[in-house]
């Protein structure tokens, strides 16, 4: 099995650039060219600003605090392979971790902030122990990429 959550990623880049080009536009009309006329709704040009950079705000960093990730999961071959790196507005450094069937030694599931930040850690068994890789994020995957990775990950090796 082989897969990546490319559409979803894809999908965050797209709200973020529309975010920024709102949040952009209101600023140009509010301040620069003064169409906006205030009080709007009995708030004025201030209110809705502090509203407007706070969801902004929300909307930026919310993939950042998630740890939102590009996955690339492939079980093909004689090896488990998952590429990935940081989504948000910072990309990250690109990662790979590489497993040969044979000494995979299992996985564990982490669980944080009411389960909206989910990670997968990975073991190897070596001839000095056993290995254990970064967790990897799998907080933007939909729950059937999720199912697919644990269950493709159960049929090589036990959960801890």
């Amino acid at each position: 099995m082989t897969f990546d959550n490319s559409r979803t990623i894809i999908s965050l880049r797209l709200k973020l650039f529309a975010a920024t080009v709102i949040f952009l536009v209101y600023i140009v009309l509010t301040y620069v060219a003064m169409m906006i006329k205030y009080p709007l709704l009995g708030m004025s040009d201030t209110v809705w600003t502090v509203i407007l950079v706070v969801i902004y705000l929300f909307v930026v960093f919310l993939p950042v605090i998630l740890n939102y990730q590009y996955i690339s999961y492939s079980d093909e071959e004689e090896k488990l392979v998952f590429r990935y790196f940081t989504s948000g507005i910072f990309g990250g450094k690109k990662n790979s971790v590489e497993i040969d069937k044979r000494t995979f030694s299992g996985y564990k599931i982490e669980k944080r902030l009411f389960g909206l930040i989910q990670s997968i850690t990975l073991f190897q068994q070596l001839k000095q122990g056993v290995a254990k890789y970064p967790p990897v994020y799998i907080s933007a995957l939909t729950r059937s990429e999720k199912e697919k990775i644990i269950r493709s990950l159960g049929l090589h090796g036990p959960q801890a």
